[in-house]
């Protein structure tokens, strides 16, 4: 499985009146605002209605979608506009949106789990084992200045600019790496579909933010993690498949074009129900310059950190050092004012995010070697004992997306990590010869479930303390404490792994004659392990402070 914050979707708040033209709310402060915008002007004096509004909403918008309509309809058109409140995520004005997004992270999802399989290969090939490292977190590292960009992007003009951007710069990575003829080409590719990812994973968000009424937006956010079941199952199996009789190449080239049917679904849908700024009226906002040079300080301290953490010598200090100048003030800069402190509301929503993702993916990262190298499984078995979790991770965000347990999220979030921080903990106790190797596999169902749980929440909170005009930047700011939290746990355990022989290990699980002479070495894995689960247990108290107390 692959970073979550592909595997969800969004939430917003209930209707209010209109704002004032200077918002003075502050973040993080639970206030209402509108899912969408209708058109403005004067109103049809037979039913009440905007006289302008086009002719296939005018029998049948959700409740929540009626900004400035009258508190009672006419009575012929009561029971239209009844009957469109009560629609679900498939309901006749949802539907082909629905369909349409939930294909495209359908895809996304898919080519997430097969490029792991197919990546050793290529790099073999392209004589790029040394590079290995940098193929993945060319991804990341690219992905977080885009999330900033998408973000302003989206706010400015609308989602549906940088989703279309995001998608063609998704696939054009895809060709590139896949036709490289070098490991450099090939990495050159990798960040051009991170461009493309995090372009499009923050216009998803937005998109939601504006498409779909409060009530259903957890039932989106339950099909986006459903839509990673088949893929995190099927994945690898056919990647395996596709690179042992077709080559590797056809794992990256064969996706771009599978994608042109879900946005021919979406895109018109996205046009019609979230294009344009949150506010039309409003004069357009500038760029800002500063959060986008940051955004590329915090996407190069990243790569450096990374960098430095794999090279465990002396000159990577100069490296590191360069790193963290860059990240800190682009972190105090991006994140809102609080997170790093935890504070109630929307920091701690953002916060908690990047806890539950960095510490479950790092940890997740290391099992199939953990099982390959000390259990003897093969590779195949040991990506298998993980694939129940996209199952259960589904699971767990059907269940919060329940209406009823609307009331319980703190306590569904907090009881989350605590799953979370129990699955990493359990899962290296088949270190020990005694414990059978299906304990990975019920430990990973459970934490998998936690997970679901946490990162539905986190992104149902995030648009619920959002304002509108606030929906892009705030969506940005979450995937970057998800991405970034991903990029530094992940370099802080593989550096922690190779000190005490990690490098060892993973000679031993691409069948070297190094590493199959190396004995076992479970210190290297407790010290991923214990840490990613103490981070899982900071999780459960963040959790706690998600929500605003009234006073």
């Amino acid at each position: 499985m692959t970073a979550p914050e592909q595997r969800d979707g969004t939430d917003a708040a209930r209707p209010a009146p209109t704002d004032p033209p200077h918002d003075h709310r502050q973040a993080g402060q639970p206030h209402d605002h509108r899912g969408a915008h209708l058109p403005g002007g004067p109103t049809d004096p037979a039913t009440g209605l905007p006289a302008d509004l086009p002719a296939d909403l005018k029998t049948g918008i959700p409740g929540d979608l009626r900004p400035g309509m009258p508190d009672a309809l006419p009575e012929d058109l009561t029971g239209a506009v009844t009957e469109a409140a009560a629609e679900g995520v498939l309901g006749r004005t949802f539907r082909a949106l629905s369909i349409g997004i939930v294909s495209v992270v359908f895809l996304i999802a898919f080519e997430a789990t097969a490029v792991g399989t197919a990546m050793p290969v290529a790099a073999r090939e392209l004589h790029g084992i040394p590079l290995y490292a940098f193929a993945f977190s060319a991804y990341f590292t690219t992905s977080l200045f885009a999330m900033v960009l998408s973000g302003q992007w989206a706010d400015r003009r609308g989602p549906l600019q940088p989703l279309a951007t995001g998608i063609t710069a998704f696939g054009a990575g895809l060709l590139l790496s896949g036709a490289a003829g070098s490991m450099w080409v090939f990495i050159a590719g990798r960040a051009v579909q991170g461009l493309g990812g995090g372009l499009v994973i923050v216009a998803l968000y937005v998109v939601i933010g504006r498409a779909y009424p409060e009530r259903i937006r957890p039932a989106i956010m339950a099909a986006f993690a459903a839509s990673w079941v088949i893929p995190s199952v099927v994945g690898p199996l056919a990647a395996g498949t596709v690179t042992e009789h077709l080559g590797w190449r056809w794992v990256f080239v064969g996706i771009p074009a599978l994608i042109v049917i879900p946005l021919a679904l979406a895109l018109p849908q996205i046009r019609r129900m979230a294009s344009g700024p949150a506010d039309p009226d409003a004069p357009p906002l500038p760029y800002d310059r500063r959060r986008i040079r940051l955004a590329l300080g915090i996407s190069a301290g990243a790569g450096l950190l990374q960098y430095a953490g794999q090279e465990l010598n002396w000159l990577a200090v100069l490296p590191a050092a360069a790193g963290v100048a860059l990240l800190v003030p682009a972190v105090r800069g991006l994140l809102p004012t609080g997170t790093v402190r935890a504070a109630r509301g929307l920091p701690s929503v953002i916060l908690l995010r990047g806890v539950a993702a960095g510490s479950f993916i790092a940890a997740e990262s290391f099992v199939p070697l953990m099982l390959v190298t000390q259990r003897g499984l093969t590779p195949t078995m040991a990506g298998l004992s993980l694939a129940v979790g996209g199952a259960t991770w589904a699971l767990g965000s059907y269940v919060q997306s329940r209406p009823r347990l609307e009331p319980y999220r703190e306590r569904l979030m907090v009881s989350g990590m605590v799953l979370v921080a129990a699955s990493i903990a359990v899962a290296p106790t088949v270190l020990i010869p005694a414990v059978p190797v299906w304990i990975v596999a019920v430990a990973w169902a459970f934490g998998c479930f936690g997970m679901g749980m946490v990162i539905a929440s986190t992104s149902v909170l995030l648009l619920k303390l959002s304002a509108p005009e606030e929906a892009g930047s705030n969506s940005a700011a979450l995937q970057i404490s998800d991405g970034l939290s991903n990029v530094l746990l992940l370099a802080l355990g593989g550096a922690a792994f190779a000190a005490l022989g990690g490098e060892a290990l993973g000679a031993a699980a691409h069948g070297t004659a190094a590493g199959a002479a190396t004995g076992s070495h479970p210190a290297a894995f407790a010290a991923v392990f214990v840490p990613m689960a103490v981070v899982a247990v900071v999780g459960a108290w963040v959790a706690t402070r998600v929500v605003v107390r009234e006073k």
